[in-house]
Order: structure tokens, then C-alpha cells, then sequence
């Protein structure tokens, strides 16, 4: 059982994105900077698509992950509803990520994130938008 502010929920650590017991998952790791939650990530072979670039599936998962998390730090859980990005570049295998991901409104049980994965150069590769909604009780 994991504590996220008053809200209690099983975590069995198997998560694609974020688990440490998923043999085949991403396993990242975040940490908050302000009111922006933060991770690195350096995508692998394993996660191309096209020969070179990163597959843009996993690139979304990451996205996704990262927003996720920015709720999750205020002490809700919740589920992605709506999950809108934009591919601005290619991403590179063998190259390192900076993710990034905060909260832009909250309406009721409705929650709107956005998130950006951004290139060694500092060049903005996606971005995204997405809505969650909080899950009321224990997950």
C-alpha cells in the first residue's frame, strides 16, 4: 500500500511506464522541480520505430506517464481520459530526454495536464495534452 496525500492504493510496481518490477517497462523515475514533475529518459533499440527514431507509441506513453505523475504529486489518482500529442521531431535513439509534465486546470473530478519531451539541445521533440479524471476510493 502506497500513500499519495490522503489517498491510500495498491501498487504492485508492474506499471509499463513507471514500474520496477516490469522486466520490459521503462522504469523511469521522476522527481519535482516546483510545480513541474521531471524525468530523463534515454530510449534504446527496443523502442524504435523507425529505423533510429524512437516509436511514437512510447513516445506517448511517456507523455502520458509523466502528466500522470504531475497529478499523482498533489495526491490524486487518476486516469487518463483524453490524450491529444503533437510530434514535432524525431527522437533519437541512444540520445538523452528530459520530460516534463504539470497541471493547467482543474474542474471537479477533471484534471488538465500538458507535457513535453525535449532533446539533448534543449528543442522541444513532443508535446501533449491531456485530461484525467480523478478515481474516487482506493485503487
Amino acid at each position: 500500500m502506497e500513500n499519495m496525500g490522503n489517498m491510500a492504493f495498491s501498487y504492485d510496481h508492474g506499471c509499463f511506464g513507471c514500474g520496477e518490477r516490469n522486466p520490459i517497462g521503462l522504469k523511469l523515475k521522476f522527481h519535482q522541480e516546483e510545480e513541474v514533475m521531471k524525468s530523463s529518459f534515454v530510449p534504446q533499440k527496443e523502442h524504435q520505430g523507425y529505423p533510429g527514431l524512437m516509436h511514437g507509441g512510447i513516445i506517448s506513453t511517456i507523455l502520458d506517464e509523466i502528466m500522470s505523475k504531475s497529478i499523482n504529486a498533489k495526491g490524486f489518482i487518476a486516469v487518463t481520459a483524453r490524450l491529444e500529442v503533437r510530434f514535432l521531431q524525431g527522437v533519437p535513439i541512444g540520445k538523452p530526454l528530459q520530460i516534463e509534465g504539470w497541471i493547467t486546470a482543474q474542474k471537479g473530478r477533471l484534471i488538465d495536464t500538458q507535457g513535453r519531451i525535449l532533446l539533448e539541445d534543449g528543442q522541444v521533440a513532443a508535446e501533449a495534452q491531456a485530461r484525467f479524471m480523478i478515481k474516487r476510493g482506493n485503487g
